[in-house]
């Protein structure tokens, strides 16, 4: 037996005729038909007011759309282009809003998209960046012993008790999760991590290699990830690591770290930054000194850290073997090569990068012992920067 089907219009028919017969309620006539009262008010009034074509379904379309500029304005758009058909809807606003006044002209963005719509603008093209070569990303560094592996990142903002925002940047060895920083910065600037990581270096000395993530200021997305930060790192004679992008888990006792500062030292925050600070230097004592860790045998991070041999020393520039050439990279990361500025970087600002010959018209870009792109002379553009092959997911 076939199913039974009505229309939404009988169905409304037959719910008001039951209402007109006045037999029942509409409390009741609703709770028989599983509408709401106001439903009901609705459908009833519509066939007062039109009969049985008002129970029909209505078009959803607004009646006026209020935002909808008039339609003299697209006349007066395309006016204006004709007379300047070079001029784009920047100009073409200024011009409408200095001639009619600045009521009710369309934004710059409307008039964008009708030029499009009218096929009289062209979209620019940008330049293609060309891709260096690629490189394999270097395996991360297993830390044995102390001062191998740092790992350095911000633990995230938060407020004192007064209003003042402050940025922990925490720095801790890997081998013995010795913390040897809790720094407040204002902000998370190269200036202020520099200084920062200075008195860390002149108090515990230089490790190996530092770990980081890519975001600034650490890493960045110009050649070999590098900032103005981490390329003085590298400077120092420090191996700059960054983990995998969207994979925190290979910084992940870092991270534990944080949960505990914030646990045990940041909730709730001291009244001032500078009584965080002071907060945040017992709660380090304590974290060093004190707490047990269960990743060494339940030993202390102090038993097992001693400062690093490696002191910091004055910085000298980048020497080149004698075949190369070499640049010292002005402001902004351009160099000064065969008659043109190129851009190989702004990490590099104010230190020499080397250039070796490799083909005609080639030539390799080193900062230091780092390999950070290639130049080509046939570009218009800058450094064709080396890039990391993508790692295939274990199966």
């Amino acid at each position: 037996m076939p199913w039974k089907t009505e229309s939404a219009a009988r169905q409304r028919w037959e719910f008001v005729r039951e209402h007109l017969a006045g037999k029942s309620s509409l409390k009741r006539l609703c709770g028989q038909w599983r509408i709401s009262r106001k439903t009901a008010y609705k459908w009833i009034a519509r066939f007062q007011e039109r009969g049985r074509f008002g129970l029909t379904d209505r078009p959803r379309l607004a009646h006026r759309v209020h935002n909808r500029p008039a339609a003299h304005w697209q006349r007066r758009i395309r006016r204006w282009r004709a007379r300047h058909p070079t001029w784009g809807a920047r100009k073409l606003r200024w011009a409408l809003q200095r001639r009619f006044g600045g009521r009710d002209v369309p934004s710059e963005a409307a008039i964008g998209r009708w030029l499009r719509a009218w096929r009289l603008t062209r979209r620019r093209r940008r330049p293609v960046a060309r891709r260096g070569p690629v490189v394999a990303r270097p395996r991360l560094s297993p830390a044995r012993r102390a001062n191998e592996v740092w790992t350095v990142d911000f633990k995230g903002w938060f407020r004192t008790g007064d209003g003042t925002r402050v940025e922990p940047l925490t720095v801790r060895d890997l081998a013995s999760r010795y913390v040897l920083a809790v720094r407040l910065l204002r902000r998370q600037t190269v200036r202020e991590c520099q200084v920062a990581m200075a008195r860390v270096f002149g108090r515990y000395g230089l490790p190996r290699v530092i770990r980081a993530d890519n975001g600034s200021p650490f890493g960045a997305g110009g050649a070999l990830g590098l900032t103005r930060l981490s390329a003085w790192w590298v400077k120092l004679g420090i191996r700059v690591e960054f983990i995998e992008p969207g994979h925190p888990e290979q910084n992940g006792a870092h991270e534990q770290l944080h949960r505990v500062y914030l646990a045990e030292a940041a909730q709730p925050s001291a009244q001032t930054s500078r009584g965080q600070q002071l907060r945040s230097e017992r709660w380090r004592t304590h974290y060093n000194h004190e707490r047990p860790h269960e990743g060494l045998g339940m030993r202390l991070p102090a038993t097992l850290y001693r400062p690093s041999r490696r002191r910091l020393q004055p910085l000298h520039p980048w020497r080149y073997p004698r075949a190369w050439e070499s640049r010292l990279v002005r402001s902004h990361g351009q160099i000064t090569f065969r008659g043109r500025s190129r851009f190989v970087g702004e990490a590099f600002e104010r230190e020499r990068v080397g250039l070796e010959p490799r083909a005609p018209g080639v030539w390799r870009v080193y900062f230091g012992p780092l390999f950070a792109g290639e130049l080509w002379a046939q570009d218009a553009g800058g450094l064709r920067a080396v890039h990391y092959r993508h790692r295939r997911p274990k199966t």
